[in-house]
């Protein structure tokens, strides 16, 4: 716990993979064809308090979509990837553009793909669903499943490594 804890507390970028992750991991269509998505309205605020305190967000997705566009720019995250199949590629761009290295970055999967910049990342993070591989190469596990949570948990976990929780729930308290 305490080894997680420190990894958690080095994380200056968090970066999150999108379906089954940030979604329930469905893929749900309508009569036109048109994707659609449900996002978890815990997890966005989850995100925003881990903003708040200086944390930079990114998104890594293999797929592409619009309503991931503007479910980002609702939110404010910082860097968008979308359609990265080559996800290790990816966070080397992103590492650049961050200005941060990758001891310094945290990142949240839930399948093969995501293994690449799991295992580099300083922080690693996965889903309880997640194939057994996946997991056995997570830092963190969380509690909660993709969609439901499991994002929310990770911000304030990695709030409560850098001190920085209390301070921000406090002003919800008053």
């Amino acid at each position: 716990m305490k080894a997680m804890m420190e990894k958690a507390r080095a994380v200056r970028l968090m970066i999150f993979d999108v379906d089954g992750v940030m979604t329930d991991g469905g893929l749900y269509y309508n009569d036109a064809g048109e994707e659609m998505k449900a996002f978890n309205s815990l997890d966005g605020h989850g995100l925003r308090m881990l903003q708040q305190t200086g944390v930079k967000l990114a998104i890594i997705t293999g797929r592409k979509s619009r309503l991931l566009e503007h479910r980002a720019n609702n939110l404010g995250i910082d860097f968008v990837y979308q359609g990265a199949h080559d996800k290790l590629a990816t966070f080397g761009e992103l590492l650049e553009a961050a200005g941060v290295s990758a001891a310094e970055c945290g990142y949240m999967g839930d399948d093969v793909i995501d293994l690449p910049v799991m295992r580099r990342a300083a922080f690693a993070v996965a889903v309880p669903d997640s194939p057994e591989i996946v997991l056995q190469n997570a830092h963190y596990v969380t509690g909660r499943a993709g969609g439901h949570g499991a994002v929310r948990e990770v911000c304030e976990l990695i709030m409560q490594a850098q001190g920085t929780y209390d301070g921000l729930i406090a002003h919800y308290l008053r």
